[in-house]
């Protein structure tokens, strides 16, 4: 650690105003306490902390529909009864509830996925964190788990503009389904999910669900049981990611950091330390590719925070005490005030057995995916892993005004756009 990577931090004091309903699992407070806790550590002044101007509707559309967003801005609790079957189409109103200011904060965490994607494609920074980000389960035209707006794929619609591939990883207990569905179909992105699985929602991410089409075996999830450990998650995370770096060679990463597979959270069943789950952030880090990193689920108030703000310490190359030092929210850490927690004695129903039969699964998987050359060559084949298909969302790619001949190729860096051999194809 104590490297000089440059780090961006998002951070809106407004985040966590917003209340999602009295006793309601998912809390923006959580934000806001990190952010106390980073402050009061000091970490602040070891990165810059930036708030870029809010995304407009519009860009939100690149993924999501544009009924669903029009619906966003107009449902209150004050109109809900006049919007009866919008709320039963688009999932709104009892997983996902409707709350004051609802659409102002999907733009707010939003703002701060794309912006920070953004500040990657400029060069910028090498490593950008949104806390706040991470709604991994929201569909192009639905709510899902507390996702209304799924800032990951707008973030990484936002970095395609620049990298050829992205790769998005989501350690998060519940599988990233929204984002695997979102990019089931391509091979610019690769989607990896460690998540439970079986009988705990959303009921998706089997081992076989590998992709689809151009997008085959660029879909990697690892499913697991309960009890789920730091040895155990150590010794599968880092062959699994280490393949993926060899084989498919990212431009950039996003790492979802749901703190819901920590041990002791109100809806997990994983018994992860804060140390466990930030390995995997270090681990990543170690590459030295550009990075975002987001949050996500995290239903344990008093641990959520610790945990964020040591990967935060571990994002910056920072030591810090684990004796927390006194901010607003102290009396949430008692009775210890320590930044690590011991996990519990729960039982590891993950077989060593089960574990590596699934690695080894998934490794012969990955070894199916073309490697990338250390070179960049044109071969030609349109399906080709260096060569990959462009994808056919919009990720508003508009031509310079002062190009003259509207069927030159564009290869400026400054337009964000990479051309391909058969870009031009009939």
């Amino acid at each position: 650690m104590g490297d000089s990577r440059r780090v961006s931090y998002f951070y809106d004091a407004e985040i966590g105003n917003y209340h999602y309903g009295q006793g309601h699992p998912m809390k923006p407070h959580r934000v806001r306490m990190t952010h106390n806790l980073v402050v009061n550590y000091g970490l602040y002044r070891k990165m810059e902390v930036f708030r870029p101007r809010l995304v407009s509707p519009t860009a939100m559309t690149r993924f999501h529909s544009d009924d669903y967003i029009n619906f966003l801005r107009v449902i209150t609790p004050d109109n809900m009864q006049d919007y009866i079957r919008p709320l039963q189409r688009f999932n709104v109103g009892e997983d996902c509830p409707v709350f004051d200011g609802l659409f102002e904060f999907c733009q707010l965490y939003t703002s701060g996925s794309i912006g920070g994607a953004a500040r990657l494609n400029e060069n910028r920074v090498d490593i950008v964190i949104n806390w706040a980000g991470g709604l991994h389960h929201a569909k192009k035209a639905e709510a899902s788990g507390f996702c209304y707006v799924n800032d990951c794929v707008l973030a990484i619609l936002e970095l395609l503009k620049k990298h050829e591939r992205v790769l998005y990883i989501d350690i998060d207990i519940h599988h990233g389904d929204g984002v695997e569905e979102a990019f089931y179909s391509t091979n610019r992105v690769m989607t990896v999910s460690f998540h439970k699985f079986g009988e705990y929602f959303p009921g998706t991410g089997d081992v076989l669900d590998v992709g689809y089409a151009q997008g085959k075996n660029y879909a990697i999830n690892f499913p697991l049981n309960d009890g789920m450990d730091d040895d155990s998650y150590e010794s599968i995370f880092r062959p699994v990611i280490g393949k993926i770096m060899e084989v498919f060679a990212p431009g950039a990463v996003v790492l979802q950091c749901g703190a819901d597979s920590l041990s002791g959270d109100r809806l997990g069943c994983f018994n992860l330390s804060a140390q466990g789950h930030a390995n995997c952030v270090e681990f990543v880090r170690s590459f030295n590719i550009p990075m975002l990193v987001l949050g996500g689920g995290g239903y344990t108030l008093r641990n959520v925070p610790r945990c964020w703000t040591y990967e935060t310490s571990v994002l910056t190359g920072e030591k810090v005490s684990d004796e927390l030092p006194f901010n607003d929210y102290f009396e949430y850490f008692g009775p210890d005030y320590r930044l690590h927690l011991p996990v519990s004695n729960m039982e590891n129903l993950n077989s060593r057995a089960y574990l590596d039969k699934t690695k080894n699964q998934l490794l012969d998987i990955l070894s199916q995916v073309e490697p990338v050359p250390s070179v960049q060559i044109q071969t030609g084949q349109i399906d080709s892993q260096t060569n990959p298909r462009s994808m056919a969302m919009e990720v508003d790619d508009e031509p310079p005004a002062e190009e003259s001949n509207p069927d030159a190729r564009v290869t400026r860096e400054d337009t964000g756009r990479k051309e391909h051999a058969s870009e031009l194809a009939a």
